[in-house]
């Protein structure tokens, strides 16, 4: 089964196509939609950045001062908890109820979700000359980056613009993110998830971002849940944590920029302001996307480029 067959969204004409009976009845509730905010959702204001922590986009470390083993296995309890309670959520989810309710701008339903025209239309995605992005998967109920994947080796091919999708190595938490040109890059691995393979069509091993000549400007992240002051709760493997460490790591010694880490979510999936438990190995992100139209940043980094 090729690429195109498991991420059809790359190449047809949107991935709401499928509403388009529906499209009539929807548009005259598209304003009343559009009134619909998040929870405890703000305008970004001048007053409302005030005070941004810093120290969030500082390097993480594994270093576990102040909390015990004790207390990293209580912890590592409650997100096994809330893990379960979010796939519950997500797996009962009707992915076009969600999208409608949080509707907070015109959605032309022929072409892409809400959350992906954030990202296309930000000021941060067309500066960018390259990102890391995930591949996403339905059945991991993500929300689906295939516009963005499009839009980007798009631009690969008239401008250059490089992206770098993940690859599992092994059940260690090790994850590689190689250089792709086209959605024929990817196959699918054992998860039925696609992947970028080794090597390219020619036997030559794909760029991998570790050993890139310049940093990327963007990483946009998939996970289970967050909270509205950047922590992210994963899928339990470890892996983005890890390969940010690693990446961070890599950015300080070089005196690079740090990149904008951003994730793609649903409404339900975002949490109030310390619902998520953290230990020293997670690591924070810049800025939120719903499919409510609504972005939330959260460290000084997004700010700045939100501005």
């Amino acid at each position: 089964m090729s690429a195109v067959d498991l991420y059809p969204n790359c190449r047809a004409q949107g991935v709401l196509s499928h509403c388009k009976t529906t499209a009539a009845k929807l548009l005259s509730t598209a304003k009343e939609a559009a009134r619909v905010t998040l929870p405890g959702a703000s305008p970004i204001t001048s007053a409302a950045l005030h005070g941004v922590n810093e120290s969030r986009r500082t390097v993480v470390t594994m270093k576990t001062v102040g909390i015990d083993r004790w207390e990293i296995e209580a912890i590592f309890e409650r997100k096994r908890s809330f893990r379960s309670k979010i796939r519950k959520q997500l797996k009962n989810m009707d992915p076009l109820r969600e999208l409608m309710r949080n509707l907070s701008q015109f959605i032309d339903f022929k072409t892409h979700s809400a959350s992906q025209i954030i990202v296309l239309e930000s000021t941060w995605f067309k500066a960018g000359k390259s990102l890391c992005a995930y591949i996403s998967s339905a059945a991991l109920r993500e929300v689906d980056t295939s516009r963005i994947v499009s839009e980007v080796l798009s631009d690969h091919a008239k401008k250059g613009k490089k992206l770098y999708v993940p690859r599992v190595e092994d059940n260690n938490s090790n994850m590689k993110m190689l250089k792709i040109s086209t959605v024929d890059d990817l196959t699918a691995s054992s998860m039925n998830i696609l992947e970028p393979s080794l090597v390219d069509s020619d036997g030559n091993h794909r760029e991998d971002v570790m050993q890139a000549s310049d940093p990327v400007d963007l990483v946009i992240l998939p996970g289970l849940a967050f909270d509205k002051s950047g922590s992210r709760l994963g899928h339990n493997g470890g892996y983005y944590d890890s390969f940010l460490k690693k990446y961070q790591e890599l950015i300080e010694e070089r005196k690079w920029k740090q990149p904008l880490l951003v994730t793609l979510s649903y409404s339900i999936q975002i949490m109030e302001e310390g619902s998520i438990l953290v230990t020293p190995c997670d690591v924070p992100v810049d800025a939120l996307v719903s499919p409510a139209g609504f972005a939330t940043p959260i460290s000084s980094a997004a700010l700045k480029k939100c501005n």
